[in-house]
């Protein structure tokens, strides 16, 4: 403010307080002419917010019935692919067996494993696998040095055993002559007496004991116990072997319990075959066998049934006989695999199944069965006549029970299988899983 001119502050303060007043209306004019906003109701929020809830709702909604869905149908699918495929087959009856197909072992008439009886060396042997022996013949020497002297020191002492029993009859008998003349006392007289008894006690003793030896040493020559064929022979010259019944052995050493010769009687030969019991009456002692063997085709060896068991065996339902077979020619072979061809009184119905369905196990042939559930049981059976491609089924399998034509290995009994039709792939599951 300016003291000297007054007037002129004024004139400037008239001034700012036109332009302040100019300035206000322009301001409301301006806002006048800016749109307003619409203006939102809180009812309209809500609504949108919950329409965008119901949507989320609906699109969580329907993922988890697509996820359970896709779950249901992957279980489901899981469920029927686990089981494996196979493919059902139904046996074939034949009504017109007139001949029953066995399987059978040819077995040596007599086998006699050899054992060493005593302790020593190989000093010789003289018959190795293949030669033929008659009873007797000398198979191999073994040497028994220490045998030898026990044997020589046995026999001393029997010698010195008889020596002393002589001295003491000769004192016995002078006692029992001064007893009479009443030179020596019935004391003295006994004492000898009972010395005699003694000593002639050791002589026995004696003699058991060189009995014995000498038995040792006679086992140091092995001989044939029969008729036959060495099949086996394991010993060498030089080798050690122990006796029977010791097991001690040292480097090369052979066990007592390890034979060391094999002699098999082969002129007649046994075959051993388990008859079904539906065969069982027709498996008479006498009746002809006919052998086939693979190593002999196109020929047939007869055989007789000359014994059996008269009882049939209650886990396999089956009667044991034994065939004899004349091998004199020596070209049937202890050990051989052999079918015996036995002729039956009457026709017997028996089902005919591929080769393929046949599953070999340890103790026997199997076939696996398929029930109404598509559980597996494998069924022991009993086979018959081969044909090649198909082969006849006598005991085991009932008709009517369906097979599957080509097991895998891996199957086990009690296992759910799934079952293809004809081999189109369709697969049926079980009642409750489909």
């Amino acid at each position: 403010m300016n003291p000297e001119n007054p007037d002129a502050q004024k004139t400037s303060e008239v001034n700012r307080g036109r332009d302040v007043a100019g300035e206000q209306p322009a301001k409301h004019d301006a806002q006048q002419a800016r749109p307003e906003p619409p203006k939102v109701s809180r009812g309209s929020l809500l609504s949108v917010v919950v329409i965008v809830l119901v949507a989320a709702v609906i699109v969580a909604v329907f993922g988890i019935v697509s996820r359970k869905h896709a779950s249901a149908e992957l279980a489901k699918y899981t469920e029927n692919t686990s089981a494996p495929p196979v493919t059902l087959e139904q046996p074939v009856m034949q009504q017109n067996a007139r001949e029953v197909v066995l399987p059978g072992n040819i077995q040596a008439f007599t086998l006699a494993p050899i054992y060493a009886r005593t302790t020593g060396y190989v000093k010789a042997w003289y018959h190795d696998i293949g030669t033929p022996v008659r009873k007797g013949e000398l198979l191999a020497v073994i040497e028994t040095p220490e045998l030898d002297q026990q044997l020589a020191s046995a026999k001393a002492d029997l010698a010195t055993a008889k020596s002393n029993a002589s001295i003491a009859k000769i004192t016995a008998d002078r006692y029992n002559d001064l007893i009479g003349r009443n030179a020596v006392s019935q004391q003295d007289t006994d004492n000898a007496v009972q010395a005699l008894e003694a000593r002639n006690t050791e002589i026995a003793s004696a003699q058991a004991n060189v009995q014995r030896l000498e038995e040792l040493v006679s086992f140091e020559r092995i001989v044939a116990p029969f008729d036959g064929i060495v099949t086996a022979r394991n010993l060498d010259i030089g080798q050690l072997i122990t006796a029977t019944g010791s097991t001690s052995t040292s480097g090369g050493a052979i066990s007592g319990n390890k034979e060391i010769f094999d002699i098999s009687a082969i002129r007649t030969l046994r075959v051993f075959i388990n008859v079904p019991q539906i065969y069982s009456p027709d498996a008479k002692n006498g009746m002809i066998a006919k052998l086939v063997l693979p190593q002999y085709p196109g020929r047939t060896f007869q055989g007789k049934l000359v014994r059996s068991s008269d009882s049939v065996d209650p886990a396999t339902r089956t009667l044991l006989a034994e065939v004899d077979v004349d091998n004199r020619s020596g070209e049937l072979l202890p050990g051989s695999y052999t079918e015996v061809h036995l002729s039956v009184s009457s026709a017997v119905p028996v089902l005919i199944v591929p080769v393929s369905a046949l599953i070999l196990e340890p103790d026997g042939l199997r076939i696996a069965t398929v029930d109404a559930n598509h559980r597996v049981h494998m069924a022991r059976v009993t086979p018959g006549r081969d044909y090649g491609t198909t082969v006849e089924i006598l005991a085991g399998l009932k008709p009517g029970e369906s097979i599957i034509g080509n097991p895998p290995d891996s199957l086990t009994d009690g296992e759910e299988v799934r079952v293809i039709n004809n081999g189109n792939n369709q697969s049926q599951a079980p009642e409750g899983k489909r």
